[in-house]
């Protein structure tokens, strides 16, 4: 199964998310493939100690503007390996604008290629509906919609909701919305506010499970660990798991 974490905007927990669910199903036992295609590259440099010399052309950079093969690196986590991203990736929407010969399916057809070597394949979108998020959406089965509280935060859902209508219609008839995921959550009418809107809006489409505001998450990803390594225990750590749950039956 090929799943891509996206939102429209950042700093909603999008990044921490993949992260955790790539980490919390490779610690039960699945073999996982995360692929980073936000140029920010933050899941790259969480789960890869050496990033900082890793080249341009071992990067899914090379995938998606040399189309070459996936340059997939084992990480820190056992059974969990990755395909880091590269800062010029921000670069490639001009690219693929002007192209012509199937845009839309670069990174679909190099993760047909080793789908059948995982369990699940994530894919870290980046925060803006790009033609980076178009490959993603055009390789996926289901998409995860991370919503963080605010009026912004809920008005983005709007158009992200619009361009999983438009691939389904256009590149991937068979893409499906896994669901709405609340991060970010705290005790503020702001928060409690914002779940109930999103609840009520998109009635049946939104995950049970909430997951909390914090530190924890900053702490591990500074400390270049998932949250499960750092604290297992911890409010954010215990979401995921049960979001885990709730997704995989796991």
């Amino acid at each position: 199964m090929v799943i891509s974490i996206a939102s429209q905007k950042g700093g909603v927990g999008k990044t921490s998310s993949s992260i955790s669910l790539a980490a919390g199903l490779a610690r039960k036992g699945k073999r996982v493939l995360l692929v980073d295609i936000d140029s920010q590259s933050n899941s790259s440099k969480v789960l890869l100690p050496n990033y900082t010399q890793i080249q341009k052309n071992q990067t899914i950079y090379a995938t998606i503007l040399e189309r070459s093969p996936l340059p997939i690196h084992e990480t820190i986590i056992l059974n969990l390996d990755i395909v880091p991203s590269h800062i010029l990736l921000s670069n490639t929407d001009v690219e693929l604008t002007t192209a012509i010969d199937h845009r839309e399916e670069r990174l679909k057809r190099e993760l047909d290629a080793v789908r059948d070597r995982y369990d699940y394949i994530l894919v870290d979108c980046p925060p803006a509906l790009s033609w980076l998020t178009v490959n993603a959406f055009t390789a996926s089965d289901k998409v995860i919609v991370v919503v963080a509280p605010g009026y912004f935060e809920l008005d983005s859902i709007v158009q992200i909701s619009k361009t999983l209508k438009e691939v389904r219609e256009l590149f991937n008839s068979h893409l499906e919305l896994a669901g709405f995921l609340f991060a970010m959550a705290d005790s503020t009418v702001n928060s409690r506010t914002s779940l109930q809107i999103l609840r009520q809006t998109y009635t049946g489409s939104v995950f049970n499970t909430v997951i909390p505001r914090n530190t924890d998450l900053r702490d591990a990803h500074f400390n270049r660990q998932d949250v499960f390594s750092f604290n297992p225990k911890s409010p954010a750590a215990l979401a995921y798991t049960k979001l885990i749950g709730e997704l995989f039956d796991l």
